[in-house]
C-alpha cells in the first residue's frame, strides 16, 4: 500500500509541477522538467542526504515515467484538470502526507535522531516544490504561503512520538500520514496559515542611518 501511495503522490506532485509550467507558458520540455522536478525532487534530495545512491527515482524508473505521464496529461488537458483543482489539491495533501511518512521512515532506518527524522519528513515532502519554484525564479511557496511544510513537520513529530511509545513501523507510518493529511486539509478548509513578518518601511541600513541622524540632531 505504501508503495502504491508513493507512486500516487509522485503523480499528483508531477501534475502540480506541470501546472506551474502552464502558468509561465513553457513548452513541452519545460512542462516535463517541472513535472519531474516536483514529483521526485524531494525524494532525490532525501536519498542524497542519507547516502542512498543512486536515488530511488533512478533505480526504479516507474517514478520518472509517472512524472512524464503527469506532465503530458497537463500539457494535453490542462483546462479540464484546472476545473477540478479542488480534487487535485486534496490528492496533493495525500501525497504530502505519504512523502512525509516515507521520509521519516528512511531517516529512522539510517539512525538519525529526532530532529533529523522530522527534518527529513519535511524535506521529502516539500523538496520537489522548492526545486520547482526555484527553476521558475519564485520564492518557494512553502516559505510564504499555506500550512504546507508545517503539516509535514507535524507528521514527522507524530512518527517519532509513535516510535517512542513503542509502536511498530507500520503504525508509525500510519500516524504520520493521518496527522499530516488531517492538518493539511483543515488548513486548506479554514485557510489557516502561520503569521507573516511585516515588511519594513526601509532597509535595515537605512533605518540605522536614520536613527543615528536623529541622535546627532538632538
Amino acid at each position: 500500500m505504501i508503495n502504491f501511495l508513493d507512486i500516487f503522490g509522485t503523480f499528483v506532485f508531477a501534475i502540480s509541477g506541470a501546472f506551474r509550467a502552464v502558468k509561465y507558458e513553457l513548452d513541452l520540455f519545460g512542462v516535463l522538467v517541472l513535472s519531474v522536478a516536483t514529483g521526485v525532487g524531494g525524494g532525490v534530495v532525501r536519498d542524497l542526504i542519507l547516502g542512498f545512491t543512486p536515488p530511488a527515482a533512478f533505480q526504479n524508473e516507474t517514478y520518472l515515467l509517472v512524472c512524464f505521464a503527469g506532465g503530458l496529461l497537463v500539457f494535453i488537458g490542462s483546462t479540464r484538470i484546472a476545473t477540478r483543482w479542488d480534487s487535485v489539491m486534496a490528492s496533493d495533501a495525500l501525497g504530502l502526507s505519504v512523502f512525509a511518512a516515507i521520509g521519516a521512515a528512511k531517516a529512522s532506518i539510517c539512525g538519525l535522531g529526532t530532529i533529523g527524522i522530522i527534518m527529513m519528513a519535511a524535506i521529502t515532502a516539500t523538496g520537489g516544490g522548492i526545486i520547482r519554484d526555484m527553476l521558475v525564479c519564485e520564492i518557494p511557496a512553502v516559505l510564504k504561503t499555506d500550512f504546507y511544510a508545517t503539516a509535514a513537520l507535524f507528521g514527522g513529530v507524530c512518527f517519532v512520538t509513535a516510535g517512542v511509545l513503542g509502536c511498530s513501523e507500520n503504525i508509525q507510518l500510519f500516524c504520520a500520514i493521518a496527522a499530516t493529511i488531517c492538518l493539511r486539509i483543515v488548513a486548506m478548509k479554514y485557510k489557516i496559515s502561520l503569521p507573516k513578518v511585516k515588511s519594513l518601511p526601509a532597509s535595515p541600513s537605512q533605518l540605522t542611518q536614520e536613527r543615528k541622524t536623529r541622535v546627532k540632531t538632538k
